[in-house]
């Protein structure tokens, strides 16, 4: 075996296998072979390892998680998982289960994905099989799946900011919720598609929630300009712009850079005419412009105080004018060939 210190993480394997992913304990030693029954029905997904962290057992609930893994029975733990976890905890655990670290026990967290399934946030335990052995040749390895909890707890501090804004500009309706929807549509029609290997289950899950944020900065506009009827001055509409620096500023602590992109480039415009920074074509990050898109068409089809709705067709036609100039082309195109959904997830989610 490679020594700790020069062991790094292994590319994931993302093969899609079930074979053998449950069949064959024979590697298990005999008193071991009673005991995997107890993970059989485990809510947790649970793996037995050797001391050369060969992956000698998986249970029903490992095959659940790691689905879009190759099959984990007879590879090597640091294979499969390794570029789930820091260098520095890779070589804990192997420390742990060849020195004896900390009795020979572990815990500490992994980010486990692979690029069709969305990033799972686990709290790792590594303990031995068999308690009260000096040297033990086999270890349990648990997973505890936190992913939920964690996405729930972002949540309701965006909602928090979400009804803040609101309460500034109480003209928006379902509009927030509708961009989340245009947004994860067209972000699901770019997956796989070339030229868009970024466009993953993590970005099409995250852009479906932080869509919304987009306009969050106009919690700090002011009241008089946020909600005038008329027409804005040059001065008044300099302030309006300052709305996208504004939510970038609140979104700037969130881990996920998208928030503060979205929030920040959403009215930049391809051909370098928009705001705040005057980017242009692909210097403006890929959500920001899938947002744009999003935005622009809900704008076009609601009611608002200074505007009646614009059916659908005449939005697309005029979304479609803006091509090389407004929007990014070959989203626009891509936007073209599913603006039916997004005219029915406007029906379906209509202001009341």
């Amino acid at each position: 075996m490679a020594d700790t210190e020069d062991l790094e993480p292994l590319e994931v394997l993302e093969t899609l296998s079930d074979d053998n992913l449950l069949d064959d304990n024979s590697d298990i030693i005999e008193p071991l072979k009673s005991s995997t029954t107890l993970f059989e029905e485990s809510v947790f997904p649970v793996l037995i390892v050797n001391r050369q962290l060969r992956i000698l057992y998986a249970n029903p609930g490992s095959k659940k998680m790691f689905s879009s893994f190759q099959h984990l029975q007879k590879n090597n733990f640091i294979d499969v998982f390794g570029k789930s976890f820091d260098l520095k905890d890779i070589r804990e655990i192997r420390s742990t289960v060849t020195n004896g670290e900390n009795g020979y026990s572990w815990k500490g967290e992994a980010r486990i994905k692979s690029r069709n399934m969305v990033t799972v946030q686990t709290k790792v335990y590594i303990f031995p099989a068999e308690l009260n052995i000096s040297a033990p040749k086999e270890f349990v390895v648990m997973f505890d799946d936190v992913t939920e909890e964690n996405r729930q707890l972002l949540r309701s501090v965006f909602n928090s900011l979400l009804e803040a804004s609101k309460l500034k500009d109480n003209d928006t309706g379902k509009h927030i919720s509708r961009v989340n929807f245009y947004s994860r549509c067209l972000a699901e029609e770019l997956h796989l598609k070339p030229g868009y290997e970024r466009v993953d289950a993590d970005f099409i899950d995250n852009i479906g929630l932080l869509a919304s944020m987009h306009d969050v900065g106009k919690i700090g506009t002011p009241d008089d300009i946020l909600n005038k009827e008329g027409p804005l001055s040059d001065w008044e509409w300099s302030v309006m712009q300052e709305h996208t620096k504004n939510g970038a500023f609140i979104l700037s602590t969130y881990p996920n850079p998208m928030a503060k992109e979205i929030a920040l480039s959403h009215h930049e415009k391809w051909n370098g005419s928009g705001y705040p920074f005057h980017l242009e074509g692909t210097m403006i990050p890929l959500a920001a412009r899938i947002v744009a898109i999003a935005d622009v068409y809900d704008a076009l089809r609601m009611r608002r105080s200074y505007k009646p709705p614009i059916d659908h067709p005449t939005a697309i036609n005029m979304m479609m004018k803006g091509k090389d100039t407004h929007f990014d082309p070959t989203l626009l195109d891509t936007f073209y060939t599913v603006s039916d959904k997004f005219n029915d997830l406007f029906e379906k989610n209509k202001d009341k």
